[in-house]
């Protein structure tokens, strides 16, 4: 659940101050070499007004004896510089990962019903171009825009130890010209963040047809799709231009407040100059030092604005710490024992929605290796029922337990590794087919993965391919058919070795050769232990010891196949309804 608090009136960048303390040596340094960097801007300032007076003099030697000096200060001066670029550097890109990989970490402690409602393509822009852009801003609040604000104020101090009078009339322009770049800025900030919204649901819908690109074609609908591109992109560019726009706007008028600033300053100068207030050696330095600040403040305009784009890419990041996970682990949660596989739900009631209950005070109690099949219409309940016992939701009211522990009082580690699930859809991942098998495990027994394979009729189609377990799968499995993806699955539950298997709708979407196959492989993998297993086909669920049928979130018929049928109720009119 989003706070609702106003993310323009939050604290920014200081939200990053507990990623900074890390890394605060290599800070540290930018930063001392950052005070020797800009102390060596008045120095060179007065040493370039020295060599101009001596030039008009004439003085050869001492001409070279300053010019020397000033290359030495200016040496020191870059040695610095790059001193304070590459700690800098460093250290900004170091707390871009920390943040990265505290916001990943966020999202993997989130409960299924966030990513049910997430957009994919949305949160990988966060984790990706939002922390770079957070990452790189950092950088040039130490790198650039700390030095040039000191550039500033210690420039600005030598001009007002040159002639005060000079530099306060020159400070006529100085407010209008603060004022305005506060203005851009804020209007920037509300351009960037709409940009980048727009940017990540571009993401987003890229995602989503990526994915789903075999129904496009099978609905050919790839003009449809285009069109919905390209006005997604529309929408995305014009919010890009309106930054531009108001950039290209910006630095005109800026430059012009800056260019009357400098008429004005050549204007009072000559004044001081007649009124014997200023030599011309001190008026060559003034305006040496005049020049220095117009760079700095053209920097700082344009890292304005590039702030208040990471302030945008900021608040869309830590809104992600602010969204808590719906099923909470106990700070004093337990390791839940090696359980045999007892299970019970207690009155339990479950919605997703107020006032739309799935599931209305179940109660159901499954015996150590009792194979338990739930069969009912879509949407009675039957995926929720067995999606409550790994946690992936909580019940509003009553108690699950497993072995007689409330499984809310056990970690959610210790309860899903002793729950072994296969999905009608199956989720592999780029890797090996090995790795694909352990998935979960850093370090595998290859051994082990091949016996798993077998249980799971899955060894002999992997051993035709030529790197045989160390095949490459590829993203989301493409290069392997459903009964072979099926068929890994069930060897990844094989490996896992759970007390507890969830089937779910396992074999639903397979031909009758691939079908026979996983049926068998189940088979194997489904012996000594306690087995949920969701079916529409009700030949797959005949050899269930108990048949659930489910209505309306409650349990309204159980027994055998043989029983059921012989009720003649509603058990029997699904299977008529089938089989007729």
């Amino acid at each position: 659940m989003k706070a609702k608090e106003d993310p323009t009136q939050r604290s920014h960048y200081w939200q990053l101050l507990p990623y900074w303390q890390p890394h605060w040596r290599s800070i540290a340094t930018a930063l001392s070499c950052t005070l020797v960097f800009t102390a060596a801007w008045p120095l060179m300032a007065h040493l370039a007004g020295r060599l101009l007076a001596l030039l008009v003099q004439g003085d050869l030697g001492a001409l070279v004896r300053g010019s020397a000096v000033l290359a030495a200060v200016f040496l020191v001066h870059k040695a610095a510089q790059y001193g304070q670029d590459s700690q800098m550097a460093k250290a900004a890109f170091a707390i871009a990962l920390d943040l990265r990989n505290r916001v990943y970490a966020h999202l993997q402690s989130l409960s299924l019903s966030y990513f049910e409602t997430a957009k994919t393509g949305d949160l990988t822009y966060r984790l990706t171009e939002d922390i770079d852009r957070i990452g790189e801003v950092i950088n040039k609040l130490f790198h650039d825009a700390t030095p040039c604000v000191l550039q500033l104020i210690v420039v600005f101090g030598y001009m007002v130890y040159l002639n005060w009078q000079l530099t306060l009339a020159s400070l006529v322009v100085a407010p209008l010209m603060g004022v305005l770049i506060s203005w851009f800025g804020d209007r920037m900030l509300v351009f960037s963040r709409r940009s980048q919204n727009l940017v990540s649901d571009l993401s987003a819908l890229l995602t989503e047809v990526f994915s789903g690109i075999r129904l496009v074609q099978a609905f050919a609908a790839e003009d449809y799709e285009i069109e919905r591109f390209q006005q997604e992109a529309e929408r995305n560019r014009q919010a890009k231009y309106a930054a531009a726009w108001l950039k290209a706007v910006q630095f005109p008028v800026v430059g012009f407040l800056q260019l009357l600033s400098v008429l004005l300053l050549l204007l009072l100068g000559g004044w001081q100059i007649a009124s014997g207030n200023l030599t011309g050696e001190q008026f060559g330095s003034y305006v040496i030092a005049a020049l220095m600040l117009i760079d700095p403040i053209a920097h700082l305009t344009d890292n304005y604005n590039e702030f208040k784009q990471g302030q945008a890419s900021i608040d869309r990041v830590f809104e992600l710490f602010e969204i808590q996970p719906a099923v909470i682990e106990k700070p004093n949660a337990v390791l839940l024992p090696p359980v045999t596989g007892k299970v019970e739900y207690r009155n339990v009631s479950f919605s997703y929605q107020p006032d739309q209950p799935v599931l209305r005070q179940l109660n159901l109690r499954v015996d150590p290796g009792e194979a338990v099949a739930l069969v009912g219409s879509s949407g009675a309940g039957k995926t929720t029922l067995v999606n409550l016992l790994p946690r992936f939701y909580d019940p509003q009211d009553g108690t699950i337990l497993i072995d007689g522990i409330d499984i809310r009082a056990v970690s959610l580690r210790s309860l899903r590794r002793q729950i072994g699930i296969v999905p009608q859809e199956t989720v592999l991942f780029s890797g090996t087919i090995a790795q694909n098998i352990a998935f979960g495990q850093k370090d595998f027994d290859l051994d082990a993965v091949q016996a798993a394979a077998k249980v799971a009729n899955a060894h002999q189609f992997i051993s035709q391919f030529s790197q045989g377990y160390h095949t490459w799968v590829g993203e989301r499995g493409v290069n392997l058919s459903g009964g072979q993806r099926q068929r890994l699955a069930i060897a990844r539950a094989v490996l896992l070795d759970p007390r507890i298997l969830i089937l779910d709708e396992a074999t639903s979407a397979l031909d009758a050769e691939s079908e026979a196959l996983v049926q068998e492989a189940l088979e194997r993998l489904m012996q000594n232990r306690t087995v949920f297993m969701i079916a529409h086909r009700l030949a797959t669920v005949r050899r269930a010891d108990r048949i659930l049928v489910i209505e309306q979130g409650q349990i309204v018929e159980s027994g055998t196949h043989t029983d059921l049928l012989a009720q003649g109720n509603r058990y029997a009119r699904f299977y008529a309804q089938q089989f007729q």
